[in-house]
């Protein structure tokens, strides 16, 4: 066994006042981001319909039609939009639905944006309706309607703003009103990464910083990395502190399996809540169906952060069925956790 234990003797503001950016975070995950399209691995059937639409609105000189992108978290929309400005040679507003309390939150960022700018606003289904209504005249007829004057005299004066590109995220696009999403002409959603593309994120990533892994140490991250490149560039990050302060010039196989070990994450990508969630899905709800409001007070998080986060690698590994009466423990969940489907005996519940 690996020791892991002991060696031998950029700043973004994501509120509604933020600067205009040429498209990256300046925080921990900066240099690890791609800035050009052409950088960007995997989603290729984003990337082919994205570069055909960006250079055709560059060609026409016209701004970028308005671009909805949804998907589980960690999957790179922030990034896309970025790059998209990057690749349209204009900037970008990166804020977040939640920042809007008011009508007039909207229209002040609405007057400050340039002719083909980027306006990217994350968890776009958490818009209040009055900020709705006001971005489906700024998005359509490029107009915002200003109140003037005060008390009896005030008016409403319907105002021009530049021509420019809404991009909206989410991880619930079922949420979004439907007269909002029908304006965006550009509509794409994010799938989970396979293992062959997070193994090649993985390797950039090393590259830049400066980390060297080997081939099996990579496709072994990749494999527990949730199918997301953000759990991917977090587990890299996290194997190179371990190989730095076990004496380790090189991250192997065998250096991935025992830090994967003190996270306490499993062959198959789990980590002790997906664990969690299972037993309780199989001991407590005799392996369901249950709904997602009560398996979530079961395991102490709230409905949002269990469909969104932990579900759907679940899901996609086959561990959790969704079906119209909630969500259904599968053979392979009772296989994983060394379970007894006919009496729901453990036999070792410490993995």
């Amino acid at each position: 066994m690996i020791n892991l234990s002991k060696k031998g003797e950029n700043q973004v503001d994501l509120g509604f006042l933020n600067s205009e950016k040429n498209c990256l975070y300046d925080n921990n995950e900066d240099d690890l981001r791609p800035e050009f399209l052409k950088d960007f691995s995997g989603q290729s059937h984003i990337k082919d319909n994205l570069d055909i639409f960006i250079k055709a609105s560059r060609d026409r000189n016209e701004a970028l039609d308005h671009v909805f992108l949804s998907g589980p978290p960690g999957l790179g929309k922030t990034t896309l939009a970025s790059i998209i400005a990057l690749e349209m040679n204009t900037t970008i507003k990166i804020t977040s639905a939640p920042a809007f309390e008011k009508p007039k939150d909207i229209v002040g960022i609405l007057m400050t944006l340039n002719d083909k700018s980027v306006l990217f606003i994350d968890e776009i289904h958490r818009l209040k309706p009055a900020i709705e209504e006001m971005l489906y005249i700024a998005m359509e007829d490029y107009k915002i309607d200003c109140i003037v004057g005060q008390g009896a005299v005030a008016r409403t004066v319907r105002m021009s703003i530049p021509k420019f590109t809404l991009i909206g995220a989410t991880t619930k696009p079922g949420k979004v009103a439907s007269p909002l999403y029908a304006r965006f002409g550009i509509v794409f959603r994010f799938d989970l990464y396979n293992e062959d593309e997070l193994s090649k994120i993985i390797k950039r990533s090393a590259f830049i910083l400066n980390v060297k892994l080997n081939d099996k140490a990579a496709l072994l991250l990749a494999k527990s990395s949730r199918g997301t490149p953000r759990m991917a560039n977090k587990l890299l990050r996290r194997m190179r502190d371990f190989a730095q302060v076990g004496g380790y010039d090189l991250i192997t196989e065998d250096v991935v399996t025992a830090g994967l070990e003190m996270l306490k994450i499993d062959h198959e990508g789990l980590d002790e809540q997906d664990r969690n969630i299972l037993k309780n899905l199989i001991l407590k709800f005799r392996g369901g169906p249950v709904g997602i409001e009560t398996l979530a007070i079961a395991v102490g998080e709230t409905s949002d952060s269990l469909e969104d986060f932990y579900e759907p690698y679940l899901v996609l590994r086959g561990f959790i069925e969704r079906t119209n009466r909630g969500r259904r423990a599968t053979d392979f969940a009772y296989l994983h956790l060394n379970l007894n489907k006919n009496n729901q005996t453990i036999f070792d519940i410490s993995r």
